[in-house]
């Protein structure tokens, strides 16, 4: 049987958890990848993660962070990034959203 109390408790959790998840929805925004060379190659990084990645590690990362983080992406992850194509991403990454970048 279900007591008054708990048809509250049910509520209440209700009520909080469509509170919290719509105040999430409302804030995600879609990342776009700034404009410049590179940037195309740059795109198969969605295959595997969100963008919101690049903007979370970019005040961390300068050019060999960045290229240290496309091999390991490769080699350990798998991801779909020819090797040929390293050297402008993390040129791309670099001058986007690197150390370089946020001087």
């Amino acid at each position: 049987m279900t007591t008054p109390m708990r048809l509250l408790a049910r509520a209440t959790i209700g009520v909080a958890v469509g509170i919290l998840a719509g105040g999430a929805l409302s804030q995600e925004s879609r990342v776009q990848l700034a404009d410049g060379p590179g940037k195309d190659k740059t795109a198969v990084c969605i295959a595997c993660h969100s963008l919101d990645y690049i903007q979370m590690n970019s005040r961390f990362l300068d050019k060999s962070g960045w290229t240290a983080t496309v091999n390991k992406m490769i080699n350990a992850y798998g991801a779909p990034i020819q090797k040929d194509d390293v050297e402008a991403i993390a040129t791309y990454l670099t001058e986007q959203y690197g150390k370089a970048a946020s001087k």
